[in-house]
């Protein structure tokens, strides 16, 4: 085990933990809502430092990151747990299960070991993904420190739920970041994910404001956040707020074991919120698990700029981050 960040004792031997937006109340040798942090005598440590359930070499389009050094690779780590409980959770096998992902199943990992492997790799950068990387963030500090020191950039895939202590600690590690907002009512968010939606949006606009890039995933599920006024709302939110040059990544949803009621996604449906995202001024939107959509075109003059099959670039006519054609500035770290 490790000691944890982010905590407090308010007597009693419990604990208050402000590595997130629930500010859990722990009592003596019981977990937070995380499930991998745990407070012992009094004292709050993280369960899951270093143990890692998954770690992969990935396209980081995969992110999905399709304005981030377009067609390199990331190397990918995950610890076990997650601060929400989605009930469509596509990675719920290894955040959700803890009876067969408790951390102690799994070997401890050096924090330079996750460096020196990105480095044989030939990876541009270092993805805390698949789960939820603030659970595991006393690691993903440690490991990102190295990171910076060997040049290699820091991703986070994230749900957004960390709280504004944790955010503001680790940004300046933090090169990108893909957010998944889950739903645009407080209601259907709070009943699908256990979670509040205004802190994910308020960290949305911190990231922003730090320089940090930002890049949005939805995924677009039948009958819980499809509705008009759920879409319009945060196509609204994302060009007012984080700006029109802000990629929305809307993917389709498959069937997952636990939450078969819903069918799978109309391909129609992410046809539909892809316009009414570009009619709220995005420049960039993308369908995702669709098999098209995924090209990065102008806005301008419309060229192809980037062309990709799924999550694989097959080309880059970018010139210094311009469109080669009309000369436009396209956003995005390109290099």
């Amino acid at each position: 085990m490790k000691e944890a960040i982010f905590w407090e004792s308010i007597g009693n031997d419990t604990i208050v933990c402000d590595l997130c937006s629930h500010h859990c109340r722990i009592y003596k040798d019981r977990v937070g809502i995380c499930g991998v942090r745990k407070n012992v005598d009094g004292k709050l440590y993280s369960l899951n430092y270093g143990k890692l359930v998954s770690s992969n070499l990935d396209p980081i389009e995969k992110k999905p990151l399709y304005h981030f050094l377009p067609g390199s690779r990331s190397y990918s780590i995950a610890a076990t747990g997650c601060n929400l409980s989605c009930k469509w959770c596509q990675n719920w096998s290894i955040s959700q299960t803890r009876d067969r992902n408790h951390p102690d199943r799994f070997a401890y990992v050096e924090p330079d070991k996750v460096v020196s492997a990105a480095r044989r790799a030939g990876a541009k950068s270092i993805s805390y993904t698949y789960t939820e990387p603030s659970v595991f963030y006393e690691y993903a500090r440690d490991v990102s420190d190295l990171a910076k020191e060997a040049g290699i950039r820091n991703v986070w895939v994230s749900n957004g739920y960390m709280s504004e202590v944790m955010l503001n600690a680790y940004l300046p590690l933090l090169d990108a970041i893909n957010i998944d907002i889950k739903a645009f009512d407080e209601k259907v968010h709070r009943s699908y994910t256990g979670a509040r939606l205004e802190p994910i949006l308020e960290n949305c606009k911190r990231v922003k404001e730090a320089g940090v890039w930002l890049e949005v995933t939805t995924l677009l599920v039948p009958g819980v956040n499809d509705d008009e006024a759920q879409i319009n709302g945060l196509a609204g939110f994302i060009a007012e707020s984080l700006g029109t040059d802000t990629p929305w990544h809307v993917s389709r949803y498959f069937p997952q074991e636990q939450f078969r009621e819903v069918a799978p996604t109309d391909p129609r449906s992410i046809a539909h919120v892809l316009e009414v995202g570009r009619k709220s001024g995005l420049k960039f939107v993308y369908a995702g698990n669709l098999g098209s959509g995924e090209d990065t075109n102008c806005p301008k003059c419309g060229s192809i700029l980037l062309r990709r099959d799924t999550v694989w670039l097959l080309e880059n006519k970018l010139r210094d981050g311009q469109c080669p054609h009309c000369g436009s500035e396209i956003a995005g770290v390109w290099s």
